[in-house]
């Protein structure tokens, strides 16, 4: 990856992760929802036991009915077909018409905690995971979720630029596994060894962990010699996360911190802008992308290791939802994810301390009330 901020390194389209076979785990990375979304709706033509698809946002709207109909067909020819998604995210995406045409066509859908007003804090704790597991054999993780905000075909160039994976053999088979350990309550239950050697498959909270994900990215962080690249929509690190950027930046480490410049949460945007003064100060340097919405989640390091998944480098994702991520040291998909990663930081702009030092008050009382609410985003 070229070390040298906002310089593209090849013609790499800003807009989309080329499709790359690479390693022995079969992985490919997909940036755009139309070709990711039409090899997901492949796999599930061409199932011949079993569909398992777990996301957090389901919507009933042209993307989410394509595949609510190419479940429904699959599950009246025979195939076995479950469907997991999270309660509060349904409450706001999806409908009752879609829930009645799924069921009706006999697919399994269960939703993750719903409302109880015996255990009220517990729908706090959201499913974020976004999941496809067919027989067993491929699977499909990463930050897209199933609606039109990710389609080019449905809004045209203001869509999300996003990252996903598809993995085949071993890493396919341990995340199926997943899926229905989950889907049985097993929220906590975690693979007791890697997938393989390169590769291995994280959820988070995991079984002896609650927040293995925190783990994996500060020894990430700390163990990087060259330079950082992360990639999150909602950047709302935590102290000791904050605290291992500062000393990976102070012993001659290049960290690169990508986030969007107009967020779908705004408060979330607020809360990440409190922290930048420190972060700044401090060497760390952050980049806001301008074309769109920013909703990828990548950490790259010294082009050995990458994680590719559904965790946001922020308190929700660290420390409360549920969430899967891709832990690999697989060559050439560090190298495509970090030539993605030189692309949209030539069409990001630079936070200059100066600048951010300048800002307006209104800036800073917006600040001040995302920071306070950076624990319920």
């Amino acid at each position: 990856m070229n070390r040298r901020a906002g310089r593209a390194r090849g013609p790499v389209n800003h807009r989309c992760v080329p499709r790359l076979i690479v390693g022995r785990d079969g992985l490919e990375a997909y940036g755009d929802g139309d070709g990711l979304y039409a090899a997901m709706l492949e796999s599930i033509a061409g199932a011949r036991r079993t569909v398992c698809l777990e996301s957090y946002i389901f919507a009933d709207d042209e993307v989410g009915r394509r595949f609510a109909e190419a479940l429904a067909r699959r599950a009246r020819e025979g195939i076995e077909v479950r469907l997991h998604l999270d309660a509060a995210a349904w409450l706001v995406w999806g409908s009752r018409s879609l829930r009645r045409f799924l069921k009706s066509s006999g697919v399994w859908v269960r939703w993750f905690h719903r409302w109880s007003w015996r255990e009220p804090l517990r729908y706090n704790r959201r499913d974020h995971r976004k999941l496809l597991v067919v027989d067993g054999e491929c699977a499909y993780i990463g930050g897209f979720n199933i609606h039109r905000e990710s389609s080019a075909a449905a809004v045209g160039e203001r869509c999300w630029r996003d990252t996903h994976l598809r993995l085949c053999g071993l890493p396919a088979r341990q995340a199926g596994l997943l899926f229905e350990a989950f889907w049985s309550g097993r929220s906590r239950w975690s693979p007791a060894r890697t997938a393989t050697a390169s590769t291995a498959l994280i959820p988070t909270p995991s079984q002896g962990c609650r927040n293995r994900m925190r783990r994996v990215y500060g020894k990430l962080i700390g163990a990087a010699r060259e330079w950082i690249a992360v990639t999150t929509p909602y950047f709302v690190p935590d102290r000791p996360m904050q605290r291992a950027l500062l000393a990976a930046a102070a012993r001659g480490v290049e960290v690169r911190v990508l986030v969007p410049a107009k967020s779908d949460v705004p408060v979330a945007a607020w809360a990440a802008r409190a922290g930048y003064g420190a972060l700044l100060a401090g060497g760390v340097r952050i980049f806001e992308y301008q074309p769109r919405m920013l909703h990828a989640k990548v950490l790259l390091a010294d082009g050995d290791w990458a994680t590719v998944g559904s965790a946001n480098l922020d308190y929700r994702s660290l420390w409360l939802n549920h969430e899967l991520t891709v832990l690999t040291r697989d060559v050439p998909l560090c190298a495509v994810l970090g030539r993605q990663f030189d692309a949209d930081l030539a069409v990001s702009r630079e936070v200059d301390l100066g600048r951010w030092r300048r800002r307006a008050w209104s800036g800073r009382v917006a600040e001040s009330v995302g920071w306070a609410a950076r624990r319920w985003l």
